[in-house]
């Protein structure tokens, strides 16, 4: 049995070592490195014959470029845009040899001793393609030259393997200056401008030839990214990083012995001009086409995508209702300003917009006097206090989130608050007594009267019951951007920024019984090579039906009996809300029908949109407040919107009446007549703290039918709803101290 034993065990121990020498025979080292090399030769012969077939093509280039149309929503023609290339090209020796390494530096340092291509930076690209990962950099300067003069942008693997040859090729056939100018001279540098002489004009107003070091960093540096890197429009975040880039490639020229460290510590950031208007884009066009470019950014059409030309845009602005939104303001605004004769005239900004309360569409936009003459949108700027138009978006937040008063009772419609001037807020850590416009006191009254005559004391009051965090959430869940909102008492007064556009968004999700509708300007993008479906905003429901359609009652009291009275017509079902920011620096009117919604606002705007300054006077009229020019110019546009009118009601449900709580104790102040405005005195009112425009006397119009008549004692007796603050007539009564809020 040993024997037997010992004979098994050998005959495996030989099987073993036969199948180890075959598997070692197969790997060896010869055959591992004759695979390698085969696999070498076999791209290098791949390689060599794409060489041969791949041929350095005649310029594609900015020859085919091809105007871009914009349409509006019926298909006519709005604008055509890049009919020409905003192109002039330079001989290399009219740019200043500092200015060449500037580029030469920031793109590709070793420019002038590679063969035209960097390997790992092409395979790190290809694979990037090949994974979907979209765009990759790392070409050199003769590569990016080949893309932009021979082929295309498209980020395809054959694209960039024809780059690599075409770009081998072409460093043997032209000398590093000839490929240095055709780059400098074809990129695209952001604003429209191809090539360094357009892009010297449109970022400093001077030629190629007169840039000096520091203009020519920053004109290096936005190649990386024009759109992000273009100061004018920039985000804090695009403004450090272009600073950035600017800063290495200083550094860079140093290192290459192009610049010295002495030279480099006297340059500054070159801070460019601000960009002019396209010709072309005179009244309106500008603005539409602004906002079109704004959404395809958002979309992936960046704006070297569209300066390729080729593209048709078709916006989602009615053309009808885009003439009437300008008559409107011609006729309701305009043509009572003396822009050449007033000082307070000339500074009158107008912005509008006008949103599908259904769909989200912007039918029609006014940014201002003239895009030419005003290149700042007044529909989309974001740099004025929306004031009391934010007041109806506190009142949904109690409502969705079942507020109650500092005595326990739910607050809808029907409850009562203490409308005593600079009555101090009770419940709050943050001190806050609001002053009444006029330093007017109401007493005991409803929630719906204070909203139709924009009580300051009790919106402040029910701020603090919902939580100031709360009815944050829920005006950002509506659309109010988060842009200077604290979570104080005094943002109960609409001081936070936002625009026309943004309060239309928040507005129009009220009007759709609280579905959420997020304001779009662009329907479609068709290419020949490419088409792009804008994403369809989410509808998720932002607010209850109920909350949503009981804010709608409540502004529907402020149009028929409160300050928003200018906007009251037989012709349409109306509700909306009225709106002046301290020293009246803006005046705004938010409303919709059941079928459009619409924000209209005036800004005063001084020293070339740089301060902000009172729109008082305006037009020889006293207070320009939201019951004013901003009124007329809605109820004017929405009459031709609407086609005269229209017999369409809102469907309300669920509206929350509310509880009445006892009356609360009405200050000792005399409120039978308006007493003289006075400076508020609590330490949380600085320019956060509008009050508020009620008028001065009081309406015949009975209060709307769901808001209690309330019996107080007789030191305030409580007034019925007002008519407007001025009856249509701004200016008849005393400014009081300048502190509104309406």
């Amino acid at each position: 049995m040993g024997r037997a034993d010992a004979r098994r065990a050998q005959a495996q121990e030989s099987r073993r070592a036969a199948k180890s020498g075959g598997i070692r025979r197969l790997f060896t080292w010869k055959k591992l490195l004759g695979t390698f090399f085969g696999i070498v030769l076999l791209g290098m012969g791949a390689f060599g014959a794409l060489y041969l077939y791949v041929d350095v093509p005649a310029a594609n280039a900015m020859a085919e470029r091809q105007s871009n149309v914009y349409k509006y929503s019926d298909g006519t023609v709005l604008a055509r845009t890049g009919k020409g290339v905003n192109r002039q090209i330079v001989d290399l020796d009219e740019v200043p040899k500092k200015v060449q390494h500037a580029f030469v530096a920031a793109e590709n340092k070793t420019f002038y001793k590679d063969q035209g291509v960097d390997l790992k930076g092409t395979t790190r690209a290809l694979l990037s393609t090949v994974s979907g990962k979209g765009k990759q950099g790392g070409s050199t300067i003769t590569q990016q030259y080949v893309k932009n003069y021979y082929l295309t942008q498209d980020p395809t693997v054959s694209r960039k393997l024809k780059e690599l040859v075409i770009s081998l090729k072409i460093d043997q056939q032209k000398s590093k200056d000839e490929i240095l100018a055709g780059y400098i001279n074809t990129a695209y540098y952001g604003r429209g401008a191809s090539g360094i002489q357009a892009a010297a004009q449109a970022y400093y107003g001077v030629d190629a030839k007169d840039l000096n070091v520091s203009q020519g960093a920053y004109l290096a540096s936005l190649l990386q990214a024009p759109s992000q890197y273009d100061w004018n429009s920039a985000t804090p975040t695009g403004k450090k990083l272009v600073k950035e880039r600017w800063a290495y490639t200083l550094r860079n020229m140093v290192e290459m012995d192009w610049l010295t460290e002495s030279e480099k510590a006297k340059l500054k950031f070159a801070y460019p001009q601000k960009p002019k208007p396209a010709a072309g884009m005179e009244g309106q066009t500008g603005y539409l086409v602004e906002a079109a470019n704004k959404e395809l950014e958002k979309q992936g059409v960046t704006e070297e995508d569209r300066e390729a030309g080729g593209w048709t845009f078709t916006l989602t602005v009615d053309k009808k209702r885009q003439q009437a939104l300008e008559k409107a303001v011609d006729d309701q605004l305009e043509s009572k300003l003396d822009r050449e004769g007033s000082k307070v005239d000339a500074t009158v900004q107008a912005g509008a917009t006008s949103v599908d309360p259904k769909t989200g569409k912007v039918v029609a936009l006014y940014g201002g006097e003239d895009y030419i003459k005003h290149y700042i949108s007044n529909a989309t700027r974001q740099d004025y206090q929306p004031a009391s138009t934010f007041k109806p978006l506190v009142l949904a937040s109690a409502l969705e989130n079942e507020s109650t008063t500092q005595d326990g009772s739910l607050i809808g419609l029907n409850t009562v608050y203490d409308g005593t001037s600079k009555r101090p807020v009770v419940g709050s850590d943050t001190p806050f007594s609001p002053q009444n416009e006029d330093d007017r006191s109401y007493g005991p009254i409803s929630v719906q009267r204070a909203m139709n005559s924009s009580v300051n004391s009790v919106f402040a009051q029910m701020i603090v019951d919902v939580t100031p965090s709360a009815a944050k959430q829920t005006a950002l869940d509506l659309g109010v951007p988060d842009k200077n909102f604290p979570e104080r008492p005094a943002v109960s007064l609409g001081t936070m920024n936002a625009s026309t556009w943004d309060m239309a968004g928040a507005y129009a999700t009220l009007d759709n019984h609280g579905r959420k509708v997020t304001p779009h300007i662009l329907q479609s993008a068709e290419h020949r090579d490419r088409t792009v479906n804008p994403e369809k905003p989410k509808r998720e429901q932002a607010i209850s039906r109920a909350s949503a359609d009981t804010v709608t009652k409540a502004l529907t009291g402020v149009v028929d009996a409160g300050s928003g009275s200018a906007a009251n017509t037989s012709a349409y079902d109306a509700a909306g809300k009225t709106g002046t920011s301290e020293d009246n620096k803006s005046a705004w009117f938010a409303g919709y029908t059941p079928e459009l919604t619409t924000v209209v606002a005036l800004f005063g705007e001084g020293d070339g949109g740089r301060k902000q300054v009172s729109l008082t006077g305006t037009a020889n009229s006293g207070r320009a407040n939201g019951g004013g020019f901003p009124a007329r110019i809605w109820a004017d546009y929405t009459l031709g919107a609407l086609g005269g009118g229209s017999g369409k009601t809102f469907d309300l449900q669920d509206v929350e009446r509310g509880e009445v709580p006892a009356p609360p104790t009405p200050s000792d102040t005399p409120s039978e007549e308006p007493t003289e405005s006075e400076e508020p005195t609590p330490s949380d009112t600085p320019s956060e703290t509008p009050s508020e425009t009620p008028s001065e006397s009081p309406s015949s119009t009975p209060p709307p039918t769901d808001s209690p008549t309330v019996t107080p004692p007789t030191k305030s007796p409580e007034l019925p709803p007002q008519p407007g603050e001025d009856d249509g007539q701004p200016g008849e009564r005393p400014g009081g101290n300048g502190l509104l809020g309406e």
